[in-house]
């Protein structure tokens, strides 16, 4: 978009910003008591730019929010390819994906339910950490990206590795527009970041992203010849999101507990690996359940900039096609195919167990994903997981990342990296699998609500956090897939 072009969509929304400030120094809005104007102001602009009556095709989309931004100032990024070893390499992942997907089907998918499990393939991604004492606007060194990687390591003062999976609904986005966060989180806990690149839908959909997900684990932990990094211990990794992203960490968690439970290794670099638990997972605003079938999608729109759920399947049917949507054969989401939306690694609310889970982070706001990300730490509690939960007050979607000015932001990203760096950075972190297991045991879960503007702290009763049972959220999934979901036939498979 052009600046003339931009500077007219500005004045176009200046009869909603008036509004909204009038609204706001009456104190007549829901958000009124909570954001300040300058808030306010921005998450209604936001909400206006998304939610839009007409929308672009998804490819056209996704060119325009995938320009690269220079890499300039306070940040370390070097670019690493993890290419597959072998044939046998790729088979054996592939099986085994095919048969943890196959074990965890839902009792509400399909019987005739089938999905094609995509080719195995290299994934990018991009080392990130702080590089302190640089202007704000200096260039990286024009050396080759493993020297880049050399030269990082130089400012990594700790052992954590954070496994990140950037957000944007599992079709936007990239690693590249998620550097300020990975920087900002290398530099809180002293390590550092590995930003993957997984396969984006509608054109790669479910387990295409988990797949990429798997290997890039399998690559920290045994990593090829080649690779610029040495094996990374598991209780130094804690694997990390947003949005999506957080989606995909859960996944790629009960993906890995599955395996477990099984007693599965998979084939990697010529030998059979276990693959072991990381020391935490730390998901910030999660996507846990797909189909926006919680209350607070409704009930929490005053609050965020995501487009309310009629807006957004109004607008979704007006959507200018492209080669990547409407997809063929039809489905409901993006990112999934219809028979798979109740599957276990998709919709995590519907995970069979999440006991034996490392300790788990949880942030959220007074946003759409509330009741979701409530009802998941309320579970992750009750199967004995030791869980942090943020809850904060009057907040929107990925507050910290989107409204970065805020003490509320600073808050939040303070409360992220610390417990990331608390589960990498323990003495009891040092000894091995078996000293991971007793700092697990040893962490006391905490539930805590942020006030908004005096970041007063209190605590909250994990036993109240959640009203919902799993049957009542079944029910509500069922209702929303029910009034849109493209009859399942046993020849339609998921496009790749």
């Amino acid at each position: 978009m052009d600046k003339t072009a931009l500077f007219l969509q500005l004045v176009s929304k200046l009869p909603l910003m008036a509004r909204v400030a009038l609204l706001h120094m009456l104190q007549a809005s829901p958000a009124s008591k909570y954001q300040d104007l300058r808030t306010e102001l921005t998450i209604a602009m936001l909400r206006s730019f998304m939610d839009v009556p007409k929308p672009r095709s998804i490819t056209f989309t996704q060119k325009m929010l995938s320009r690269v931004p220079p890499i300039r100032g306070t940040i370390w990024v070097s670019k690493y390819t993890l290419p597959i070893p072998t044939e046998e390499d790729a088979r054996a992942i592939h099986d085994t994906l095919s048969k943890v997907i196959d074990g965890l089907q839902d009792r509400d998918q399909p019987k005739t339910a089938r999905i094609q499990v995509p080719e195995v393939l290299p994934v990018e991604a991009e080392w990130t950490a702080h590089r302190p004492g640089v202007p704000k606007d200096a260039k990286l060194p024009d050396i080759p990206e493993r020297e880049k990687y050399d030269e990082m390591m130089k400012d990594v003062k700790a052992p954590t590795t954070i496994l990140y999976f950037h957000g944007g609904a599992y079709w936007l986005m990239d690693p590249a527009t998620h550097r300020p966060t990975c920087r900002e989180l290398a530099k809180r806990t002293g390590g550092r970041c590995y930003s993957v690149r997984y396969r984006l839908a509608p054109q790669n959909p479910f387990p295409a992203a988990v797949m990429d997900a798997l290997v890039s684990y399998l690559g920290l932990l045994y990593p090829p010849p080649e690779a610029f990094h040495e094996p990374v211990k598991p209780e130094h990794i804690v694997i990390a999101g947003d949005s999506a992203g957080g989606n995909l960490s859960l996944a790629l968690l009960q993906l890995i507990m599955q395996l477990q439970r099984s007693g599965t290794t998979v084939f990697w670099l010529g030998h059979e690996r276990s693959i072991p638990l990381p020391a935490g997972v730390a998901v910030n605003s999660p996507w846990i359940e797909i189909t926006h079938s919680s209350p607070s999608c409704v009930t929490n729109g005053a609050f965020d900039y995501l487009p309310g759920l009629e807006a957004q399947d109004k607008a979704e049917k007006l959507r200018a096609p492209c080669s990547a949507w409407p997809a063929n054969p039809p489905r409901m989401s993006m990112y999934v195919a219809d028979d798979y939306i109740m599957h276990p690694l998709v919709s995590l609310l519907l995970a069979p167990s999440w006991r034996g889970a490392p300790p788990t982070y949880i942030c959220t706001g007074w946003e759409m994903l509330s009741d979701e990300d409530k009802f998941t730490a309320a579970r992750f509690h009750a199967e004995g997981v030791s869980v942090t939960f943020e809850e904060y007050e009057g907040m929107p979607h990925c507050f910290a990342m989107v409204l970065k000015n805020l003490k509320e932001a600073d808050r939040c990203m303070e409360g992220w990296s610390r417990f990331i760096a608390r589960v990498t950075n323990s003495t009891a972190s040092e000894g091995g699998v078996d000293g991971a297991d007793d700092k697990r045991s040893a962490m006391r879960s905490t539930f805590t609500t942020i006030k908004s503007g005096t970041l007063e702290e209190k605590e909250l009763d994990p036993m109240t956090l959640s009203p919902y049972t799993e049957e009542e959220i079944r029910e509500k999934m069922r209702r929303r897939i029910g009034l849109k979901c493209v009859p399942a036939t046993e020849g339609d498979l998921a496009k790749l």
